[in-house]
């Protein structure tokens, strides 16, 4: 009798550890860290340009976990503001363990920080110093306030005196929401729930643009942190 229960015991502790190791590599692969100098490295000149008026001081480097279309785990990397690396981090995680379909996630410099080449490659990125385009106003992106996800699938759409606009160039077949594809961003799917929640909006909900792959802070967020924010 009492080997039986010695049995049924070193069961429970095999099972225990078990679950331990799969809670534990579960929750391994995602971090938050400051700009090292190698990272900073490969961000200058491309998305951390000589007018900046970031401090790379407010800016965090995030390493991820994703899974594509087919169910494989790959690795990413993304910068953001420090304002909601938290957040982001917990975002990606979430995604991960439901299995939210990303296909990629690297730093935008891997592009020469060029956004159109990234969004061209369904690349999810976040830290960019740039312009919304066609304006002169610093975007999100260049706050680190701003993610992009599934870039191909999710185009940005926009008039521009009388003419339309799709970013990337090569997205236009997925400017039609009515039609079902992969990596699709919808309202109410658990992207859209998970950055909503935090409190970031959804490009896909503008009026008068849509941007289907843009998460931001809203605008106040952003003032509260940088007053000449305009």
């Amino acid at each position: 009798m009492k080997f039986h229960v010695v049995v049924v015991l070193v069961a429970c502790l095999i099972l225990a550890c078990h679950i331990d190791t799969c809670m534990a590599a579960n929750s391994e692969g995602f971090s938050v860290s400051e700009i090292n100098a190698p990272t900073f490295e490969r961000m200058k000149g491309k998305s951390y340009k000589d007018n900046c008026p970031i401090p790379l001081t407010d800016l965090r480097y995030l390493h991820v976990l994703h899974k594509d279309i087919d169910g494989v785990t790959h690795e990413g990397e993304l910068i953001c503001n420090v304002r909601i690396a938290d957040d982001v981090l917990e975002i990606f995680k979430a995604l991960y363990e439901a299995g939210y379909p990303i296909e990629r996630v690297s730093l935008v410099d891997d592009y020469g920080a060029d956004d159109e080449t990234s969004m061209r490659d369904n690349n999810s990125s976040c830290f960019n110093f740039r312009f919304i385009s066609h304006t002169t106003k610093i975007s999100k992106h260049g706050l680190g306030l701003a993610v992009d996800i599934n870039t191909l699938y999710n185009p940005y759409v926009k008039e521009v005196d009388g003419k339309r606009i799709v970013e990337p160039a090569t997205a236009d077949e997925y400017t039609d929401r009515s039609k079902d594809f992969r990596y699709k961003i919808e309202k109410g799917d658990l992207c859209y729930k998970l950055f909503t929640e935090r409190g970031f909006e959804w490009g896909g909900e503008w009026k008068t643009v849509k941007d289907y792959q843009h998460f931001e802070v809203s605008d106040e967020v952003a003032r509260e942190l940088y007053p000449d924010y305009r």
